[in-house]
């Protein structure tokens, strides 16, 4: 009877699953922040165009010119601090990336380990097995022949 094989490193390979597991959750959210300040961004650039428009509107007297003028810059500005923030997001959404794909190379190293472990186990259990059969089979031969 063959001996099931056990792999040494089983839980080794566990935590690295959980490892692998836990940067594609660090993605998925650095992704997810990503994209709302992507959207938060569009919609500021939205806000100033449509703002734009109404500057004939505002010419009507210098405080509504004023008002006009400093909710432009208002709008400016924190369009300016959304790209920052969106540029800074990209970068941690890339670092995420990496991470999660060397976590994935870690965890397919061992299970390729593990594979090429248990085809060996496989093999040589196969070949005790043969090699007790051909001893058999002698040892039957042999009985016979007395």
């Amino acid at each position: 009877m063959a001996k099931p094989f056990h792999f040494k490193l089983d839980k080794v390979l566990d935590y690295r699953e959980q490892l692998e597991d836990q940067a594609k959750g660090v993605l998925a959210r650095a992704r997810a922040a990503r994209d709302a300040k992507a959207e938060a961004v569009e919609a500021l650039e939205e806000q100033l165009r449509a703002h734009l428009q109404t500057e004939a509107a505002s010419r009507k007297s210098a405080n509504d010119m004023w008002l006009w003028r400093q909710y432009k810059e208002a709008l400016e500005q924190d369009l300016s601090i959304g790209r920052v923030e969106l540029s800074g997001l990209e970068l941690k959404l890339q670092r995420c990336r990496l991470e999660a794909v060397e976590r994935s190379k870690e965890k397919k190293l061992l299970e390729k380990l593990k594979q090429t472990q248990a085809k060996k186990h496989h093999d040589q259990e196969n070949a005790r097995e043969e090699k007790e059969n051909d001893e058999m089979a002698t040892i039957r031969y042999e009985r016979q022949d007395h």
